[in-house]
């Protein structure tokens, strides 16, 4: 029969005009005839139903190539292609299956062509052929056949984005199906069982019953679906599996945060991943964009503790917008902008005042930060204290801190409790020793300082004792000499140096109720 690697479903019906000439032989009969009938009845009933499967078929590749482009594109354009070269040849063919029933009125009663009458072939005999060989009209027919198998390679090709010029060579995905068709349209010339060359058309159509003929047809029309379905489903098929291929995967470590502290259970899972710049997201919500298939974050880390981070991918399947949330968490920790360090020694609280402190415990939120210490009070946000210690010579601070895992941490700190250290008098504003009239110091103002202490104390004088050499002293109330003072004042002589001692002092403001020691005494030489 046909030249070429056959299909067994080709080999099936050649073997059926094989019959069919055999019986030719024989004088063919009646139910020879209704038979090829029936057969062509068959073959449009399963066309019907191969027509709307494939049209199903194109749609759901139309769809998925609408929803992701990148990955089903080129599967949508091939498949595109296939769907109208199948319908143009396979409409050609219609309008060949009207010179096999040229001539033939339908049965009005049972609405079927007369099978039984169709023993004749004439209308074809004398349209496709000439002498020994085509017509014009059998010439186009096999140029229709030759350009419906060369395009339909080409479709193949074009799925792999192959040039033009490289037409000879066929998509992997679709070689097999186009071998077929090619064996199964081969219209070189045949040799039938008495070795006799023939050409294709006469082989298959000349001098055959009408109803022959239109089984034939059918058939071809039969041979198209099923060509066009397998077509679409190794597009579809390997379109998917190229989704799915492992190569466009990544195992990834995902973690529950990403910090933990020393001691802690690191908690996560690994995960297989795809980063595929063809699956594009028709929507992004979240701290970042889509950089070739993967979202990439950029944002300012949050405040000190552990944060969430969370958005969502919207896709299109079917026509359908389909949300994809992701959360995820990470812990924010101080910025290292300046050293820790301390004087082991110095750990020094004074008694009475609002001694500042920051506590926090690094990467630990303030909100999860714990302190207590007798006379601890918090100052403020951000770790901000005040300890106003009492009695005895320590105080403990003790600081508990809350982990993201629910665990806790504890730490403490042993402070000295000391004394506000005495003041020093002054005359004048001048503390020690100084100089000058009588007649100044009568004026000067006597007040105490506490020279490079850490706060800045302010003291009222409210006594002090005047003792001018050779005189008795003098103990005055308030802080300027009085009358007394004066008095004496007036006969101590050029160089006599008056001692202010024994100077009392309260604090105004912060650390009011604390009682001061006796302040330092301060010199003045009479000039």
């Amino acid at each position: 029969m046909a030249g070429g690697k056959l299909t067994p479903r080709q080999k099936m019906i050649n073997l059926m005009y094989l019959v069919f000439i055999a019986m030719l032989a024989l004088n063919m009969s009646k139910e020879v005839l209704s038979a090829f009938g029936l057969m062509n009845e068959k073959f449009e009933t399963t066309n019907k139903a191969s027509k709307s499967n494939n049209e199903k078929l194109l749609s759901l590749i139309d769809q998925k190539g609408t929803d992701n482009s990148g990955l089903y594109g080129p599967a949508k354009n091939a498949a595109d292609k296939i769907a109208v070269i199948s319908k143009d040849f396979n409409d050609y063919i219609e309008t060949l299956k009207a010179d096999a029933t040229n001539g033939v009125e339908f049965d009005k009663k049972t609405g079927k062509l007369p099978y039984e009458a169709m023993d004749k072939g004439p209308h074809i005999d004398e349209t496709w052929f000439k002498a020994d060989g085509y017509s014009a009209k059998g010439n186009q027919i096999i140029a229709k056949i030759n350009q419906y198998v060369a395009d339909m390679k080409a479709a193949a090709v074009s799925q792999d984005g192959l040039a033009k010029n490289e037409d000879e060579k066929v998509s992997k995905k679709l070689a097999t199906i186009v071998e077929n068709l090619s064996a199964t349209f081969n219209t070189a010339d045949v040799k039938d069982g008495e070795g006799v060359t023939k050409k294709y058309l006469s082989y298959h159509f000349e001098h055959f019953p009408a109803i022959a003929s239109l089984a034939k047809l059918s058939a071809w029309q039969n041979d198209i679906k099923k060509a066009e379905f397998d077509c679409y489903s190794s597009l579809l098929g390997g379109a998917a599996l190229d989704a799915a291929s492992m190569s466009n995967y990544t195992a990834l470590v995902v973690l529950e945060k990403s910090a933990y502290f020393q001691g802690e259970a690191v908690k996560g899972k690994v995960v297989l991943g795809r980063y595929d710049e063809n699956t594009k997201p028709t929507s992004f919500q979240g701290p970042g964009k889509i950089e070739n298939g993967q979202a990439v974050i950029s944002m300012t880390a949050g405040s000190i503790g552990e944060q969430n981070i969370n958005g969502q991918f919207t896709f299109m399947e079917k026509g359908k917008s389909i949300p994809l949330k992701f959360e995820g968490k990470y812990v924010v920790i101080p910025r290292p902008n300046t050293a820790n360090i301390s004087a082991d020694k110095m750990n020094v609280v004074y008694r009475g005042l609002p001694n500042p402190m920051t506590i926090s415990f690094a990467g630990i939120g303030d909100n999860n930060v714990t302190a207590n210490a007798p006379g601890l009070v918090k100052a403020g946000a951000n770790g901000k204290y005040n300890l106003n210690p009492g009695s005895g010579e320590e105080v403990t601070v003790s600081v508990t801190g809350k982990m993201s895992d629910g665990k806790t941490v504890a730490d403490k700190k042993v402070f000295r409790i000391k004394g506000i250290p005495a003041p020093q008098a002054a005359i004048g504003g001048t503390i020690g020793t100084q100089k000058g009239p009588k007649t100044r110091l009568q004026v000067s103002q006597i007040t105490a300082v506490l020279p490079d202490f850490l706060y800045d104390l302010k003291f009222q004088v409210t006594e002090f004792v005047l003792k001018v050499p050779g005189q008795a002293s003098i103990v005055v109330s308030g802080d300027r000499v009085n009358a007394q003072c004066v008095a004496a004042l007036a006969r101590a002589s050029k160089g006599d140096q008056i001692t202010i001692s024994d100077v009392k002092t309260k604090i105004i403001g912060d650390g009011a109720a604390i009682k001061t020691k006796t302040a330092a005494p301060a010199i003045y030489e009479i000039q």
